[in-house]
């Protein structure tokens, strides 16, 4: 049985991969945005400087002017702009003249004197054109001692000499902004890989301390209630595979074996002369080695990291038929993990030896399982069972005590150290298991 944990290390560099595609859009899109507003002002000087060096000698605007008008005109296109219009102070067009190479642009390009509100300084607009960055400016000419001469209307055409340059500096300010955040990803990314990598392991001391601890308290329990603990880390191996067979969560599965490890901490509480009497308990003495039930949730209930082996601890007495204890629950009421348990727990019990038994045969031990069916032991969680219990017995079975204790731990820090589960599935729509009729040592 093999976990596969989360590759952490792909996680983050998924992530960062993501963090710096959207910071490049955003930040491009707003290095793109800055620079539009400098090509804007940029191009809208370059107009203006040419715009004033025209009006700045027209001395009159008007019907009588036109001719003269004309002839500044003719010289004026001979610059970057590529139409010209000319309105009185009326906003009564005066003149229209255009760069004949450039008549394609011409015609498609309407009137917008009236876009210049009164007391407006000037009215102006960035645009493409046949691959050209076009600016229309709509300026007032103003004459002596405030007065208003008349209104200026151009369509500026950037040369390609700017242009390149504009495009040059786009891309050399898009290239700096992307760079600038590709580096700081780069270096989040060390930063959060060296981080990680400390999470990581002092997550993995903890998950390792606590583990241990896990094992040495319910060690400590089954080496108090027997000769050996090796009950404990053959139940968790038999859990371990059940889990695997039934698809359990990563949760599920670490409930699962908190719960084998501990789910007889209770009997920490319960007296010497009851837990060791060799005979059979009277009904008294019976009602006092069951509270080792209530005793052990009150041990495990004081842990946040030990919270999850309650339902075993609590439930693993209780039976499929309802006629077990504490609380008598039946069927599906009782707890996922404990209707597993109860079947591992008898099973384990009926082939080991014990100080006071021999180990039964599988087979005899399989077929008192099988009486129990729909009374002590859930039939769906029995028949997972059979599906594991003849390999994972003659593995168990076939191991030195020091070989299952290594391998059950392994098992154990792995599972404990998974991000993501096992893959999560079928054991919701599976009933459950109760223990089988059978008289136990551990009662």
């Amino acid at each position: 049985m093999k976990f596969v944990p989360a590759n952490v290390g792909s996680m983050v560099i998924r992530r960062v991969i993501l963090a710096w595609a959207v910071l490049s859009l955003v930040s491009g899109a707003m290095a793109l945005y800055v620079e539009l507003g400098r090509v804007n002002r940029l191009v809208l000087g370059l107009a203006t400087k040419e715009t004033r060096s025209f009006t700045e000698h027209i001395e009159a605007i008007g019907p009588e002017h036109t001719a003269a008008l004309e002839t500044q005109t003719r010289e004026f296109l001979r610059g970057d702009f590529i139409l010209l219009r000319l309105y009185a102070a009326d906003m009564k067009k005066i003149l229209e003249a255009s760069d004949p190479s450039r008549e394609r642009l011409r015609s498609s390009y309407p009137d917008h004197v009236h876009e210049l509100a009164p007391g407006e300084i000037d009215h102006h607009h960035l645009s493409w054109g046949e691959g050209t960055l076009l600016m229309r400016v709509l300026l007032p000419i103003p004459g002596d001692h405030a007065a208003l001469r008349g209104y200026f209307e151009g369509l500026y055409a950037v040369s390609a000499g700017t242009l390149a340059e504009i495009k040059s500096g786009v891309a050399a300010n898009l290239a700096l902004t992307l760079g600038i955040v590709l580096a700081t990803a780069a270096v989040l990314y060390s930063v959060i890989t060296a981080l990680n990598r400390g999470l990581v392991s002092l997550s993995a001391d903890v998950v390792k301390s606590n583990v241990e601890l896990m094992e040495v308290l319910g060690s400590a329990i089954a080496l108090r209630d027997s000769d050996t603990d090796t009950h404990n880390y053959r139940v968790t191996a038999y859990a371990i595979a059940m889990g695997t067979a039934l698809r359990l969560s990563a949760r599920e599965m670490r409930d699962l074996v908190a719960g084998a490890f501990l789910h007889d901490v209770g009997k920490i509480g319960i007296s010497d002369t009851i837990l060791f009497k060799p005979g059979p308990l009277s009904p008294a003495e019976m009602n006092v080695m069951r509270q080792h039930v209530s005793l052990g949730v009150g041990i495990v209930a004081g842990s946040d990291w030990l919270r999850g082996a309650r339902d075993v601890v609590e439930y693993h007495h209780e039976k499929f038929d309802a006629s077990g204890y504490l609380k008598g629950l039946g069927q599906k009421a009782i707890p996922l993990a404990a209707r597993i348990f109860a079947i591992i727990d008898v099973f384990d019990a009926l082939v080991s030896r014990r100080p006071y038994k021999a180990p039964l045969p599988f087979g005899e031990a399989m077929a008192i399982l099988e009486d129990g069916r729909g009374t002590h032991f859930d039939p769906a969680l029995l028949d997972a069972f059979r599906g594991i219990a003849v390999e994972t017995h003659g593995r168990i079975d076939a191991s030195s005590d020091a070989v299952l204790r290594q391998s059950v731990r392994s098992l154990v820090a792995e599972l404990f150290r998974l991000v993501d589960g096992l893959a999560r599935g079928s054991a919701a729509m599976l009933s459950a298991p109760t223990v089988g009729s059978m008289q136990r040592r551990d009662r």
